[in-house]
């Protein structure tokens, strides 16, 4: 499909640069077949049904982006990806087309090796410590990778828990599974007592979030592979749902490249999975999500999955509301 059928108009003032507080305050668009119904979060468990499952991702964002010095002294900027080893890890560098195999490159008191150089501008970098004392290095040295369009990617101490949802454990993430932000121990409780149930999956979000399309067809983008787990207990809960409601589009990624061979089952491996308008789903009923950006795999992912002529008109809606986009924006609930 052209790229361009799924663009649209949205002001630069509409990207929300900080979450609303408290987070379950967010407005909510109710999308149904028929009309749009201007909403809050916390209005959901009125909108869910006794027996629903939500399933969260649980990753857990990683302060990714490492600022430091080449040996020449010249400044670098790096984004880590995905983790491949104890030590190595693949990035993205600025400026990286000055990167040479064999520099290393410091950040405080971490120091790294950059091991390749990859024809998509990535690099793999080998750094001077592995494991769990590495991650604490990357605690400690970096900042939180937030998308250009929040504040040019300029993170500070507020975001060091703003860009973290209540269910994040699993350390791998350089871009929140932004749905879930909007969930607070008071909404969960209240779901609860609806008779909602929970399930976890995880997928780690790279750096594809922040790519944009640079083709003019969709069946020319290649998406960046992600890796996921699936446990048995959340296959379970599936199996038995009323209904699978899905927070956010990573976790639907998740579970409809595990379905593609049958029934969900406990999974574990990559994904690159892309959405556009023609999929069939297999698991996801109903799903929560942030609205997106113009020409963007998500925008292609919500239109296939609601339909895309019905999406340009809640965005336009939320658009003429003054809705608030992207990662800390407002959200919308869709059925399938």
């Amino acid at each position: 499909m052209l790229v361009n059928l799924f663009d649209f108009v949205l002001p630069q003032e509409l990207i929300a640069q900080r979450p609303v507080s408290p987070r379950d305050s967010a407005r909510l668009l109710d999308v149904t077949p028929d009309a749009l119904h201007d909403r809050t979060v916390r209005d959901l468990p009125n909108l869910l049904q006794a027996g629903d499952l939500l399933v969260f991702n649980d990753t857990k964002v990683i302060p990714a982006r490492l600022l430091g010095t080449r040996a020449s002294g010249g400044k670098v900027e790096v984004l880590l990806i995905r983790r491949q080893g104890a030590d190595r890890w693949l990035a993205f560098a600025r400026p990286g087309k000055r990167l040479k195999n064999g520099d290393i490159l410091t950040f405080g008191a971490l120091a790294g090796r950059v091991a390749a150089k990859h024809d998509d501008g990535s690099i793999d970098i080998v750094f001077d410590r592995g494991g769990a004392e590495l991650m604490a290095a990357i605690e400690s040295a970096g900042a939180v990778p937030l998308p250009p369009y929040i504040r040019g990617g300029t993170a500070d101490a507020r975001d060091r828990a703003d860009y973290q949802t209540l269910f994040a454990k699993v350390d791998g993430s350089v871009a929140a599974p932004t749905a879930g932000l909007h969930f607070t121990p008071e909404l969960m409780a209240a779901l609860d007592d609806a008779g909602v149930r929970t399930a976890n999956v995880t997928l780690h979000v790279g750096a594809g979030t922040f790519q944009p399309l640079r083709v003019d067809d969709t069946e020319q983008h290649t998406m960046h592979a992600e890796w996921g787990e699936v446990p048995q207990a959340t296959a379970n809960a599936i199996a038995t749902a009323k209904r699978v409601v899905s927070i956010g589009t990573t976790a639907l990624r998740l579970l409809e490249t595990v379905a593609r061979d049958g029934p969900i089952r406990a999974w574990a491996g990559e994904t690159d999975i892309f959405i556009t308008p023609g999929y069939r789903f297999r698991v996801v009923d109903l799903l929560l999500t942030n609205f997106h950006l113009p020409r963007s795999t998500l925008f292609m992912l919500v239109s296939a999955f609601a339909g895309l002529e019905r999406m340009k008109s809640a965005y336009a809606h939320a658009v003429a509301a003054r809705y608030r986009f992207y990662s800390y924006g407002d959200c919308c609930l869709l059925r399938r």
